[in-house]
């Protein structure tokens, strides 16, 4: 289906004023767009570019206060989805289910309608939020994955750090490890992000949102390796004589990492250190809020470092520390074990 103006305008504003990433905008618009798709064929609507443009501008135009029934104008899409009423989203879902997509796939679906519908409701382009007396269906909790610490130790020592890039990939996985940074933030750091003095890093998080995360000794003293390798560099004179800020993590080029490269290179130190291919970035950022729970950190400051907004995505991870405190109660309280 070619793009309707109407999800655009969604995903524009998912975008730039919520601040949403491209990956992030790029899901909720496949499953609006699987949505039209669906309308489409059910009340056999042909799609024509100029007559949903008509109709995108008519419901911005009367929205809330009417509706278009009763005009001579051909059905559109556009208007069928700002029309949709409890009983065309059920049939939707119904429709959905019938394609034995995973829990959790319905369950984000669901949520793009209930984030699209709200917006529209509030930019009056709907009268009333058909979403309102939908339930998201109940998930099993899945259990984030962590690697043990004697695992961390052998991907942390894979990288051969006697060149650039072997240094650059030890001080990538050692900042993983020790901040718990997603990679897409850290792929975003810049090289005057890197405060040596405070031993930290300036975070920009998801919406826009910053934060300092402390660097742990091993991490700050691999990054102090590749940068003093890095320096020596021609690509780093030819930017500092260019008047760059270069980032903190190079490609082979000089230029900015990509997340899939870090992944690559994950997959690759993976390999080498004969551990489970399926360890993703994400995993080491399971790892570091795991151990450090299971050390003794309150869930709070886990929350700060991980950059989470709200305590409860935090929380998934207190069932993993569950025996710590059972081992703490029983060595601690005095009718805990029978003598």
């Amino acid at each position: 289906m070619a793009n309707l103006q109407i999800i655009e305008s969604f995903l524009n504003y998912l975008l730039h004023e919520r601040h949403f990433s491209a990956y992030t905008a790029k899901c909720y618009g496949a499953d609006l767009r699987q949505f039209g798709d669906y309308l489409a064929d059910e009340f056999d609507i042909a799609l024509n570019t100029e007559q949903e443009g008509k109709a995108l501008q008519h419901a911005r135009a009367h929205g809330s206060n009417g509706s278009s029934n009763g005009t001579t104008a051909p059905a559109t899409v556009t208007g069928t989805i700002v029309q949709a009423d409890i009983n065309v989203i059920r049939a939707f879902l119904s429709h959905l289910s019938e394609q034995n997509y995973s829990p959790s796939t319905m369950a984000r679906k669901i949520a793009t309608l209930r984030s699209f519908y709200k917006w529209a409701d509030r930019t009056s382009l709907v009268k009333g939020n058909p979403m309102v007396m939908i339930r998201t269906p109940k998930q099993a909790k899945r259990l984030p994955k962590a690697i043990t610490v004697e695992e961390i130790e052998r991907l942390l020592s894979a990288p051969d750090d006697r060149e650039l890039l072997g240094a650059r990939d030890r001080a990538i996985l050692e900042t993983l490890y020790s901040t718990g940074v997603r990679v897409s933030e850290l792929v975003d750091l810049d090289s005057t992000d890197l405060d040596e003095y405070g031993e930290a890093l300036h975070i920009r998080g998801k919406g826009k949102k910053e934060r300092l995360v402390p660097l742990g000794s091993h991490a700050l003293a691999a990054i102090r390796h590749y940068l003093t390798m890095f320096h020596q560099d021609p690509r780093y004179k030819q930017a500092e004589a260019a008047g760059k800020r270069p980032p903190l993590f190079i490609n082979k080029h000089g230029g900015r990492l990509s997340s899939r490269s870090v992944r690559r290179k994950l997959d690759k130190y993976l390999r080498e250190a004969g551990l489970d291919p399926s360890i993703s970035p994400h995993t080491l950022r399971h790892s570091f809020a795991t151990h450090l729970l299971g050390n003794g950190a309150d869930l709070r400051s886990v929350q700060e470092l991980l950059g989470h907004q709200s305590l409860s995505t935090t929380q998934i991870y207190t069932h993993l520390t569950t025996q710590r405190l059972r081992d703490a109660y029983d060595d601690a309280h005095p009718r805990a074990e029978a003598g």
